[in-house]
């Protein structure tokens, strides 16, 4: 991943809000002009990300950690991508944590997206953690997706105003030219992505999965930055 934020583990004796687990979802597809992104333009009453544009995704809920069945082999290969992160601290439960937040990853697609998506279809991609200086945390782990040849997600979450698929080079020209808004995660992420020409090299790159909490102030920074050219 390109320019990424230099991470951050000040020490300090005031209380830091502990993150809560969430995943995430980068849906994708190949359009004619290159990969598409499905993305959310949430509503600007939200207290976290208000006018954001985002991906699919939440928070891991307590329902998350039971009723499913995944192949073994399959939950292995996930807890070696998510190896460096903290659901995999516990080796013995590394396997369980990494069905949890797969768990939710799928829910959430469901919830919000309208789309019934196999596990298989899902490649862990990335980790990120809320800066310690956010009053909101979450440790957010983020999936790179390719729903099945003619199922299409929809809009129907209340939390945004608008989804649909985007080209990824076009978001990030809307984001350099201040006509959209994206979090600092997105915003790598997606500029990581449109680097690659199609959905199978994304599925087929070599990818580790380093886990990023980016500097004290950073998010703020990030903002500023962005808004000064609007």
């Amino acid at each position: 991943m390109t320019d990424l934020p230099t991470q951050d583990h000040p020490a300090s004796d005031a209380p830091v809000p502990e993150p809560r687990l969430a995943a995430s979802v980068i849906l994708l597809r190949d359009a004619p002009g290159g990969l598409e992104a499905f993305v959310q333009h949430r509503v600007t009453t939200m207290d976290f990300a208000a006018g954001m544009v985002v991906f699919p995704g939440g928070r891991v809920d307590a329902a998350d950690k039971s009723g499913w069945d995944y192949p073994m082999d399959l939950l292995q290969r996930h807890s070696a991508d998510w190896q460096l992160s903290s659901i995999c601290s516990d080796a013995d439960q590394a396997a369980k944590n990494a069905g949890t937040v797969l768990t939710a990853a799928i829910r959430e697609v469901g919830e919000e997206a309208g789309l019934s998506i196999d596990a298989s279809d899902l490649r862990p991609w990335a980790n990120w953690i809320t800066p310690t200086d956010m009053p909101k945390r979450f440790d957010t782990y983020f999936y790179v997706a390719k729903p099945s040849p003619g199922v299409e997600p929809q809009h129907q979450t209340t939390e945004a105003w608008q989804s649909l698929w985007m080209p990824v080079k076009g978001i990030l020209e809307a984001e350099a030219a201040g006509t959209l808004k994206l979090m600092p995660p997105t915003y790598y992420l997606l500029k990581e992505i449109s680097g690659f020409g199609s959905v199978d090299a994304v599925w087929s790159a070599e990818h580790n999965v380093i886990p990023v909490l980016a500097p004290v102030g950073s998010m703020a920074a990030f903002l500023k930055e962005r808004e000064s050219r609007r």
